[in-house]
């Protein structure tokens, strides 16, 4: 048995209702299920919820919880911008908050920078707004990591470093780079003294976009190190994803060192003992 809780539906772009991801849910006899549809942003985006969307949203999970005979939580993504938008517009509404970074600073015309879109939409903030710098461009995603668990810290860090799928065939920096692993570190050592969580999310692996998970090995084992929560998720879009590359990455856990995952259950969040065939609760 799985539990997931970074996961999304035709709220936002997902490509199914709530209901079809709970029935799969179901059907997949998970412990626990997040819906985590993108959170409303005040300006133009494809792949966030609409603003007047939100209360249906909310009542319909509500409704949901009432006849399903899984665990539904609710939730959102919340993007952290400063300024703008972040967790704490929305967490008195929420069962959890899941912050994530997708945008950093704006393009000279105004719009935000998405940095985990088209590789060419990623080229030209990284060229109009840091003169292609790789080091200012990373820096200032993992600074507004820190700065979001600093202000407006959420339950649950989504895909820690998946600024790292633009770097592709590593032309822009190595993972080894200490300047890279510094930056990281120090975000890892802040999120560590906050008490939040993190996710170790599958979506890259199974979207082939990243040969690792968000975040990878070398980030999971100082995670370890420094004593931090994790939950697996896989940031499912559609019900079938659920728990892709689930049993892969609790092998890979367990390698490391982990011997427990964080799962919301029965209203609180625990640790529990897992193998690659699921969560074990006793």
């Amino acid at each position: 048995m799985w539990a997931n809780f970074h996961t999304h539906s035709n709220y936002c772009d997902g490509k199914s209702a709530i209901a079809d991801v709970v029935r799969q849910a179901e059907a997949f006899r998970m412990i626990s299920l997040g819906m985590s549809s993108h959170a409303p942003v005040p300006f133009p985006c494809k792949w966030c919820m609409k603003p007047e969307a939100l209360d249906t949203y909310l009542h319909e999970l509500t409704a949901l919880k009432e006849k399903s005979p899984l665990e539904l939580y609710s939730s959102l993504e919340i993007d952290f911008i400063p300024g703008i938008i972040s967790p704490n517009d929305f967490r008195s509404k929420l069962d959890y908050t899941i912050g994530s970074v997708h945008f950093v600073e704006k393009l000279p015309d105004g719009t935000p920078w998405e940095i985990d879109g088209l590789h060419t939409l990623f080229l030209e903030g990284y060229e109009k707004i840091f003169s292609s710098n790789i080091r200012d461009t990373i820096g200032r995603y993992y600074e507004l990591t820190r700065e979001m668990i600093a202000t407006a810290c959420p339950t649950v860090v989504g895909h820690l470093d998946k600024i790292k799928i633009q770097n592709v065939d590593g032309k822009f920096f190595d993972e080894g780079d200490a300047w890279y692993q510094q930056e990281v570190k120090r975000t890892i050592d802040v999120i560590a003294e906050s008490g939040a969580i993190i996710e170790v999310n599958t979506r890259g692996i199974y979207q082939k976009k990243s040969s690792t998970t968000y975040p990878g090995p070398w980030i999971l084992e100082y995670i370890l190190q420094k004593g931090i929560p994790v939950t697996l998720s896989s940031d499912a879009h559609h019900p079938d994803d659920l728990i892709n590359q689930f049993s892969s990455t609790a092998q890979l856990l367990s390698k490391i060192g982990f011997k427990t995952l964080t799962v919301l259950h029965e209203g609180r969040w625990q640790p529990f003992p897992f193998h690659e065939h699921g969560i074990i609760i006793r």
